[in-house]
């Protein structure tokens, strides 16, 4: 309030001294030239700085003035009341120019009020979005947290149980095998052969198992973890999977090379399941600016989305990207199939 009154204060003396200003000039000047619209100055200022009020007192005093000086300076008028008219219609334009800066200062205020209203309503949408971000890469997070532990608990399974399984089942088959052998029965064969089916069937499962179970790889291993994934592939999936290596890669920040692997294992996984890939190719690349992880396959392209396992491991790999800085995108390339490339943005590497 005091810098209110202050500020007050200070226009209307600086109003009242453009008045006397003004008023001087008009006496010096004579009745014969008018200076009526040199009075504006002050009234617009009052207007603008102190409200409609202030402006009409100052148009009133302007019109006082003015009158005054024409009379002191000998105007003489054969009809008495052509002075009051005179001023009467400089009182009229002083306010009518009133009423218009009037008029255009509600505007400006109204205009300022939704400028201020929509500034507010950004901010809280900004605030809003801002928080929806943060709550879905903290869904995310869990999300993966969950596959992760969901892919230990499913590894633990197939090891320690259906693999265990699969093992007493060998060997009962053993045992039926050399009964069979030792009474010189046609079956042996078949035996033999069942039990030759069913250590193939351990071993896939212990592939499958290490894969889910496999835990922080090593900086180093990420070529030889890849290799094996590969050759996994190929036998659990009956497809052909290769992998290539261009350039010796050392990376320096923990769990980039988990995060590439489980990556690639997605990928080469959907290509396999939903895909129907009979070829798939992964590439690691070192460059001069970065890591290039690339996943090709001659499947059918990426499936209509309307499946939420499929949808979600699209979700999980991105944002393993995104965990580790890397630029995630998928691809059809014109002859058919599906490329999948991670760019990670690392120098320490050497070629």
């Amino acid at each position: 309030m005091p810098a209110l009154r202050a500020t007050r204060m200070y226009w209307l003396m600086v109003v009242a001294a453009l008045l006397l200003i003004i008023g001087w000039l008009d006496y010096i000047t004579g009745y014969e030239i008018s200076v009526m619209f040199f009075y504006l100055l002050p009234v617009t200022i009052a207007v603008l700085t102190m409200g409609w009020v202030a402006g009409v007192v100052t148009a009133f005093a302007s019109m006082t003035i003015s009158l005054y000086t024409d009379l002191a300076t000998g105007a003489h008028y054969h009809d008495p009341f052509a002075p009051w008219w005179n001023s009467l219609i400089v009182l009229m334009t002083y306010l009518v120019v009133i009423s218009l800066l009037a008029t255009l200062i509600s505007k400006n205020s109204k205009l300022q009020e939704m400028h201020d209203e929509l500034e507010v309503r950004v901010r809280k949408r900004t605030e809003a979005l801002t928080q929806e971000i943060a709550e879905r890469e903290r869904l995310e997070k869990v999300v993966l947290d969950i596959s992760e532990r969901e892919r230990c608990n499913i590894g633990h399974d197939l090891h320690d149980g259906l693999g265990q399984y699969l093992t007493g089942t060998a060997l009962a088959g053993k045992i039926l095998a050399d009964k069979l052998t030792s009474r010189r029965a046609s079956e042996a064969a078949d035996a033999r052969k069942l039990v030759e089916f069913v250590e193939q069937a351990i071993e896939q499962t212990r592939g499958l198992a290490k894969g889910l179970l496999l835990a922080e790889i090593e900086r180093q291993n990420l070529v030889a973890e890849l290799t094996e994934l590969a050759s996994s592939t190929e036998a659990q999936f009956h497809l052909a999977c290769v992998f290539r290596n261009h350039g010796e890669i050392k990376l320096t920040e923990n769990g980039v090379a988990t995060h590439l692997y489980r990556i690639t294992q997605e990928a080469v996984r959907n290509a396999a399941r939903h895909a129907r890939a009979r070829a798939i190719e992964i590439t690691l690349t070192a460059e001069n600016h970065g890591v290039i992880l690339s996943i090709s396959d001659d499947g059918i392209g990426l499936p209509a989305p309307n499946g939420r396992g499929q949808g979600l491991g699209l979700s999980i790999m991105a944002h393993r990207a995104a965990i580790i800085n890397a630029h995630f995108t998928i691809e059809t390339p014109p002859e058919g199939g599906t490329l999948i490339l991670c760019r990670y943005p690392s120098t320490a590497i050497s070629i």
